[in-house]
C-alpha cells in the first residue's frame, strides 16, 4: 500500500482494512497498559486510538494485544523440520519472527545449504532473518562438509533478510587475532555481528569486543553476563531444549538493564516445540519466575527488534507506523495466544495455521560417507594410565573433563563398566574429506547396553555414535548411513528403531508430528536399553562441539577447548 494511502487511512480519510476493538494493548514502548482499538491498513498499523470504526472490525473486548513475538537467535535445523513446517508450529502460538543462523546446514553444504534456507521463506507466514554462518567450520580441529571465507559470506551479506555475521564461535581466534576472521569481520563492518565466547571475560574478553561482536546467548552464569552486559554486550538470555539458561540468568534482568536483553531458544527440539511451543514457553517461564509482564514481554519483542536493526522496519511493538503483526491473548500471564495477525492478515486461530503453505522446496541431501575401515577405528587398546572423560552435564551443553582408569578388557582393549556409567564416543567423518574417527568416553548419555548414532553432531556435523560396546556401535552408525542420516538405535546386529532425517542429514520433510513421535520412539528405545537421559540425542549432538568448554570429541580426537588443542585419551604424564 502507498504511503500515502496510508496517511489517509491514519488521519481517518480513508477506511482502515480492519480494526480490531477493546482490546487492551501491551505497549511495550511505555510500559503501560491500555484500553485502545487498533487500525490496520495493509500490512501497517495506522491508528492507535478509542473509538475507531471500520468496514470490518473484529471484537477484542476482554482480550489483550501484544507485538508479534521474536526470537533473537535460533537453528531451525535444531527443529528437524522444513521452515514451512517450523511456521505451521510456531506462527499460532505468536512467534512473527525469528533471527536464524543455518551454519549447521552450511557446515554440510555451504553457500547452497544457506540459500536453500533463504529461498524457503517464499510463501511463509513468518519473517525469517538470516544472519550470514561465521564459523564453518567452527574451528580447525574438526572436519566439516565446508569451508566458508570472507569472499563466500560477502554476497550473502547484501542478500535482502540477511542482517549481518552470526555468531562468531571460535572466540579464541578471534582474541587471537586470526587472519580469516578478521576478513570476515571486515565483511561485515557497519552490519550486526553476533557473539558467542562461553566463559570469557577480563582483557580476552575486551579483546573479543573490540573485534565487533555485540551479544552473546551463551553465558550460563550470572556473573558472566553481567560482566559482558557491563562491557556493552546485549544478553540473549537462552531457554531452549538442551541449554536452559533462564533461571540462572533472570535476576540480570532489573529497571536498568533490561533493554539491553532479549529472549533466544538456540536449539528447540521437535517434541518441545510441540508440547511447550517456542518463545510463548520462555514468556511464561520467565513470568511464572516473577518478570514484570511488561518487561518479559518486550524481552520477547521490542528488545530483540532494536538490537538486529528490525525496530527500524516497524518490527517488536505496536504503534502508529508498525508491521502489523499482533497476538491476541486470552491471559497474558499464560501467554493464551488465540490469534495471530502477521502483515495485517490474521494467519492462523485457535492454535492452527489459517493461510496454506508453500511446499518445501527440494533439499540438499544427506550424504553420508563413511571411510574404508572406520569400524576397526573404534577399537581402543587398553593402558594402564589415566584416561579422560567427557562429563556431560543435565540441562547445559557446556560438558565437564573427568578422569576414570578403565579396566582391562578382553584382547587387551579398553573394558567399559557400566557401574561408572560410562560408554565409549565415536565421531565417524561422513563428508568424504578427511577420512578420520576420533574416538573416547563419556559418562552421563550412553546406554549401558547396545549404542545411539546421529548424523547431527554440531557443527561439522560427522556422525557420533556412543555405546557399550564396539558391535552395536557399527550398527548404529551403519544405519545411518542407509538411509543418508538419522538418529539410531542398535544393540548388537539389530537396529531397534531409527528416525531418518533425508535433508542434509539434519532434518526432515515430514510434518512436526511425525518427527516428534520419531525422536520419542528413538528416546523410548535408548531407554529400553537401559540409557537414562532425558535428551539424550540431542546431549549426544553437542558432544563434538569444540568451542564450547571443557572436554569435546570431534574426528580429530578430543579437544580441550580451554587450552583449544587436540589431547590424547590417555594421560601418561
Amino acid at each position: 500500500m502507498k504511503r500515502e494511502q496510508l496517511i489517509a487511512a491514519a488521519r481517518g480519510d480513508r477506511p482502515p482494512d480492519l480494526v480490531l476493538r477493546g482490546g487492551k494493548l501491551l505497549n511495550v514502548l511505555s510500559a503501560r497498559t491500555e484500553r485502545v482499538d487498533i487500525a490496520l491498513s495493509g500490512e501497517r498499523v495506522v491508528a492507535v486510538a478509542p473509538e475507531i470504526r471500520g468496514p470490518t472490525e473484529v471484537d477484542c473486548s476482554g482480550r489483550w494485544l501484544a507485538p508479534g513475538f521474536i526470537d533473537a537467535h535460533m537453528h531451525l535445523e535444531s527443529s528437524m523440520i522444513t521452515l514451512p513446517e517450523f511456521a505451521r508450529a510456531v506462527v499460532p502460538r505468536g512467534t512473527t519472527a525469528v533471527v536464524m543462523d543455518p551454519h549447521e546446514i552450511a557446515n554440510v553444504h555451504g553457500v547452497e545449504g544457506i540459500r536453500w534456507v533463504l529461498d524457503s521463506r517464499a510463501g511463509v507466514p513468518l519473517a525469517a532473518f538470516v544472519m550470514a554462518s561465521s564459523c564453518v567450520p567452527a574451528t580447525h580441529m574438526e572436519t566439516a562438509g565446508a569451508r566458508l571465507e570472507a569472499e563466500d559470506l560477502a554476497p550473502l551479506l547484501g542478500v535482502p533478510g540477511v542482517l549481518g555475521l552470526a555468531e562468531v564461535m571460535n572466540f579464541p581466534g578471534v582474541v587471537a587475532g586470526d587472519a580469516g576472521l578478521m576478513a570476515k569481520l571486515d565483511a561485515a563492518d557497519g552490519l550486526i555481528v553476533d557473539g558467542h565466547a562461553p566463559g570469557l571475560s577480563g582483557r580476552a574478553l575486551d579483546a573479543y569486543l573490540v573485534a565487533g561482536p555485540g551479544s552473546d546467548h551463551e553465558c550460563r552464569a550470572l556473573d558472566e553476563a553481567a560482566e559482558k552486559l557491563t562491557k556493552g554486550m546485549r544478553i540473549l538470555i537462552r531457554e531452549g531444549s538442551t541449554a536452559r539458561n533462564l533461571d540462572a540468568l533472570l535476576p540480570l534482568v532489573t529497571p536498568a538493564t533490561e533493554r539491553r536483553c532479549c529472549f533466544a531458544t538456540d536449539d528447540r527440539h521437535p517434541v518441545d516445540l510441540l508440547a511447550e511451543g517456542h518463545i510463548d514457553h520462555v514468556l511464561r517461564r520467565a513470568i511464572a519466575s516473577g518478570l514484570d509482564l511488561l518487561t518479559a514481554y518486550r524481552l520477547a519483542t521490542l528488545n530483540a527488534a532494536e538490537w538486529f536493526g528490525l525496530a527500524r522496519a516497524g518490527y517488536g511493538s505496536i504503534a502508529p507506523g508498525t508491521r502489523a503483526d499482533i497476538v491476541v491473548l486470552d491471559d497474558p500471564e499464560a501467554v493464551a495466544v488465540t490469534e495471530t495477525y502477521v502483515g495485517g492478515r490474521r494467519v492462523a486461530r485457535a492454535g492452527a495455521l489459517e493461510v496454506p503453505l508453500a511446499p518445501a522446496l527440494p533439499a540438499p541431501a544427506g550424504n553420508i560417507t563413511l571411510p574404508v575401515g572406520w569400524g576397526d577405528a573404534l577399537r581402543i587398546e587398553w593402558k594402564d594410565a589415566a584416561a579422560r572423560v567427557i562429563e556431560v552435564i543435565p540441562g547445559q551443553i557446556v560438558t565437564g573433563a573427568g578422569t576414570t582408569r578403565p579396566r582391562r578388557g578382553a584382547d587387551g582393549e579398553l573394558g567399559l563398566d557400566p557401574d561408572q556409567d560410562l560408554c565409549k564416543l565415536a565421531v565417524v567423518e561422513r563428508h568424504g574429506r578427511s577420512g578420520r574417527v576420533g574416538v573416547g568416553l563419556a559418562r552421563g548419555v550412553g546406554p549401558p547396553r547396545g549404542a545411539i548414532a546421529s548424523s547431527v553432531a554440531h557443527d561439522s556435523h560427522n556422525v557420533i555414535a556412543a555405546g557399550a560396546d564396539d558391535d552395536s556401535m557399527r550398527t548404529a552408525v551403519a544405519a545411518l548411513a542407509e538411509q543418508a542420516g538419522g538418529l539410531a538405535v542398535a544393540r548388537g546386529d539389530r537396529v531397534l528403531d531409527r528416525l531418518p532425517l533425508p535433508i542434509a542429514g539434519l532434518m526432515s520433510d515430514r510434518p512436526l508430528e511425525e518427527v516428534a513421535a520419531g525422536v520419542e520412539r528413538v528416546t523410548a528405545a535408548y531407554a529400553g536399553l537401559g540409557g537414562t537421559h532425558e535428551e539424550p540425542f540431542m546431549a549426544l549432538s553437542f558432544l563434538a562441539l569444540p568451542v564450547i568448554p571443557a572436554l569435546k570429541l570431534t574426528d580429530h580426537g578430543l579437544v580441550d577447548v580451554d587450552r583449544f588443542e587436540v589431547v590424547p585419551l590417555w594421560i601418561t604424564d
